[in-house]
């Protein structure tokens, strides 16, 4: 997830059987209903929007050019209403021993991928010169065609409080949420699912003249990633999951279970603040910083916080620590540090101005700037599957695990808008037996848990598993920077070849 980041045909449609007749006709190949999404041309042009734009500017530097793919909304009815799908592409310059696309998912869902092309590039080493690497925003998502249901925040997740007047206040929240995507995207809400984008990446394979294609998902992408393998078969060449989700674990209560790991981080993170007191502030032991930012959890459930011109209250403070425990470097450590000072500082009645990392949660949290990004990747948890409709279910969930982690359980077990969704259209998609891909994972990660990982490794046999331990890292190939994971993901890449055995490799 992203600031903070759910039976089968093999065909996009089922063809109506036509009726039989008396004469006996030659057997003739089915039209492709999709035949003009498949073989359109597609227009190649600056990746740049305008002056401010930072993403285009760092596309052109790198040799990338952009286009939008046209796809159908409603894949049920191929013959109506179109969306587009923006991707980048930086293409192969080792022509000979060219490989193919490699199609990148940055997860979310709602995370943009399109401006990822040149860092990726740059982890792939020499072998991203015999691809083609291709960005894509995922339908509804960055600068594809939109779904914005104009919340007042960027996020739909939040703690359920310390009371049951909180968690009633949370429940009012989750169904606000939900009448205001009903409201102002209704008619798109049906057709944000991950099947649908599966279905879209498959129109841009075609589109770009391609039999496979390879690809690279962290995360949400993960699950992408198993579910186009399974929908369309025989379709990649090489396949690499970073962050690796449980496919029975996915769904709009996808955050269940990850309080352990959430508590290791938070604990690995309160040993590095304690060894930098001096700086920081917040204690000189793992416990004084602990203790220390209980504090601040319980100060904010009595009065919420003054932080510029934002409030922070018991419902938004889980989240911002949440929020600051996914990247297992001294970069990231030190803005959480700064910004669980800020907050430290606010509780006690000083006047505080936000630290830029936390000012930008804040933002994320409490404002509609980033609305468009948490109303879609809302639609599609929603869309991929069912939840609990009676609020009473979280309300015990909550209970339950708050008396194990008052910090993380209240968000991780609390309701949320897919409680007033319509039902989806589809049923889940059930993943396939196996497929002969490479699966990272750090054992600590906080978001896509170990357990995850080694789920999918049994499931696929003929997969292999690349283990970072010692780490409370999300996403690792190419972000952490270690060259055991970094050099086994390239040689995969460029030989095709995995693994003869899982790889363990040490965090630095």
């Amino acid at each position: 997830m992203r600031r903070a980041a759910l039976a089968l045909t093999t065909a996009a449609l089922a063809l109506t059987a036509l009726p039989a007749t008396a004469t006996a006709r030659p057997a003739t190949t089915a039209p492709d209903p999709l035949a003009r999404y498949h073989q359109q041309r597609l227009a190649w042009k600056s990746c740049v929007l305008g002056p401010e734009d930072t993403t285009g500017k760092e596309l052109r530097q790198a040799g990338a050019r952009c286009a939008d793919v046209t796809v159908p909304l409603d894949y049920s009815n191929p013959g109506g209403r179109t969306i587009t799908v923006a991707i980048s592409r930086i293409r192969a310059t080792d022509t000979d021993r060219r490989v193919g696309p490699l199609l990148l998912n940055g997860g979310g869902p709602g995370g943009p991928s399109l401006g990822d092309p040149p860092w990726v590039r740059k982890a792939m080493k020499d072998v991203a010169a015999r691809y083609d690497v291709v960005g894509v925003d995922p339908r509804f998502i960055g600068r594809s065609t939109p779904l914005d249901c104009r919340w007042p925040t960027g996020s739909a997740w939040r703690g359920a409080g310390a009371d049951r007047a909180g968690f009633d206040r949370m429940t009012a929240f989750a169904k606000d949420l939900a009448e205001r995507c009903r409201g102002n995207a209704g008619d798109v809400l049906p057709h944000a699912t991950t099947r649908n984008t599966a279905r879209d990446m498959d129109v841009v394979r075609a589109a770009l003249g391609e039999r496979r294609i390879s690809y690279l998902g962290y995360s949400y992408g993960s699950y992408l990633g198993e579910v186009y393998t399974t929908m369309f078969p025989g379709r990649t060449d090489r396949v690499v999951l970073d962050g690796v989700i449980d496919p029975d674990r996915y769904g709009p209560r996808l955050l269940r279970g990850v309080e352990r790991a959430n508590r290791h981080a938070l604990e690995g993170w309160a040993s590095w603040a304690a060894a930098r007191e001096a700086t920081y502030g917040l204690g000189r032991t793992r416990g004084e910083v602990l203790a220390a930012v209980d504090r601040v959890r319980k100060a904010s459930a009595r009065t919420p916080l003054r932080l510029g011109d934002h409030r922070l209250d018991g419902h938004v403070m889980p989240m911002v620590v949440f929020n600051g425990l996914s990247q297992h470097n001294d970069a990231a450590y030190g803005d959480f540090a700064q910004g669980v000072r800020d907050m430290l500082r606010a509780s006690q009645g000083q006047r505080v101005t936000p630290s830029p990392w936390l000012a930008g949660v804040l933002e994320f949290t409490l404002t509609g700037a980033d609305s468009p990004y948490g109303s879609a990747q809302t639609a599609i948890l929603c869309g991929d599957g069912t939840a609990p409709r009676d609020p009473e279910v979280y309300w015990r969930d909550v209970q339950r695990g708050r008396a194990q982690d008052p910090l993380f359980a209240p968000v991780t077990h609390n309701i949320n808008p897919c409680a007033f969704w319509d039902r989806p259209r589809e049923r889940p998609t059930t993943i396939r037996d196996d497929l002969p891909a490479l699966l990272v994972n750090a054992t600590g990660d906080p978001r896509t848990d170990h357990d995850g990982a080694r789920t999918v490794r049994g499931m696929w046999p003929s997969s292999r598993l690349v283990t970072l331990s010692g780490a409370d890292q999300h996403a690792v190939y190419g972000v952490y920077g270690v060259p055991c994971v970094d050099d086994t993901v390239n040689a995969y890449l460029a030989t095709g070849r995995l693994p003869a055995k899982d790889v363990d490799c040490a965090a630095r």
